[in-house]
C-alpha cells in the first residue's frame, strides 16, 4: 500500500463511485491485487507534470477520437486486464470484464475533473471500484439449483406480471438492434457475434480467419460507436 507520502487522490463522486473503500470482506488474493494497483499509481508530483497531457487525452476521448481511444486502451488495459483476472480466475471473463469496465470508463469521462485529482488515478480507482462491484454482484446471486421454490416463483412473477415494463424492454432491444444496424460492417459483425450470438473469441477468430486483436478491438470499437449512437437516440443517458 502506498505510503501516506503518496496518498492519491480520492475518485470522485458519482454512479460508479459507490463501491466502498472498505475491502475486508475480500479474499486475501483479491486484496493482494488491490494493493498491487496502488503500488504502481503515479505519485502526485509525477502526476501534476503529465496533468495537462491527461486533461487533452480525456478531452479527446469525449469528443469520439478513435485513436485518442486506442491510445487510452493501451496505456491501461493490461494493469485493467489483470485486475479483472484476480476476481473472475478465467481469461475470457477477464477480457469481458474488462470490455465492460472500459466501456462505462467512456460513459462516464464527464466524471474526470482534474482539479480534484490526475487521469490514471482516477481511471483505475474507477476500474477498481467497477471490477469490486462486479465481484459483489456475482457474490449475492443464487447459486444454481440452490434457492427455494417461494423464491424461484417471485423472479418468474417479476419478470411476467408487468407487461408495461415488458413491451418496454421489447421496445428498447428494437432500438439496440436499430442501433446495431448504424455500425460499420467490420465492427458490426464482431458486435453480433460476441454480444448476440455469444460467440467465443476463438470461435469467432476461427468463422472471420482474422487475428484475435483485430477481432477484439472491433468489439471494444463496435461497444463504444453503439453507447455513443444510443446516447444520439437517447435510449441511455449521458
Amino acid at each position: 500500500m502506498s505510503s501516506p507520502e503518496t496518498t492519491h487522490p480520492a475518485l470522485p463522486s458519482g454512479p460508479a463511485a459507490d463501491a466502498s473503500d472498505d475491502v475486508n470482506d475480500l479474499p486475501a488474493e483479491q486484496r493482494e491485487a488491490l494493493e498491487a494497483l496502488e503500488a504502481v499509481l503515479p505519485a502526485p508530483a509525477q502526476a501534476a507534470r503529465n496533468r495537462a497531457a491527461d486533461v487533452e487525452l480525456a478531452a479527446r476521448c469525449r469528443a469520439g477520437e478513435p485513436a485518442a481511444w486506442e491510445y487510452l486502451v493501451r496505456q491501461y488495459s493490461r494493469r485493467v486486464y489483470q485486475l479483472a483476472y484476480k476476481f473472475v480466475g478465467r481469461h475470457e471473463q477477464a477480457e469481458d470484464l474488462t470490455q465492460e469496465v472500459f466501456l462505462k470508463i467512456y460513459r462516464s469521462l464527464d466524471q474526470y475533473n482534474p482539479e480534484v485529482g490526475d487521469f490514471p488515478n482516477w481511471l483505475l480507482r474507477l476500474a477498481r471500484n467497477l471490477i469490486i462491484d462486479d465481484y459483489r454482484r456475482r457474490q449475492r446471486q443464487p447459486v444454481e439449483g440452490g434457492e427455494d421454490l417461494e423464491a424461484h416463483v417471485h423472479r418468474l412473477q417479476s419478470r411476467t406480471d408487468h407487461p408495461q415494463q415488458r413491451i418496454e424492454r421489447q421496445e428498447q432491444s428494437l432500438q439496440i438492434m436499430q442501433a446495431i444496424e448504424k455500425l460499420s460492417p467490420d465492427l458490426r459483425q464482431c458486435v453480433i457475434m460476441r454480444d448476440i450470438e455469444e460467440m467465443t473469441y476463438q470461435e469467432i477468430v476461427e468463422k472471420l480467419q482474422i487475428p484475435e486483436g483485430t477481432v477484439k478491438s472491433r468489439i471494444n470499437r463496435g461497444r463504444i460507436e453503439l453507447a455513443r449512437i444510443l446516447r444520439r437516440m437517447k435510449v441511455i443517458g449521458t
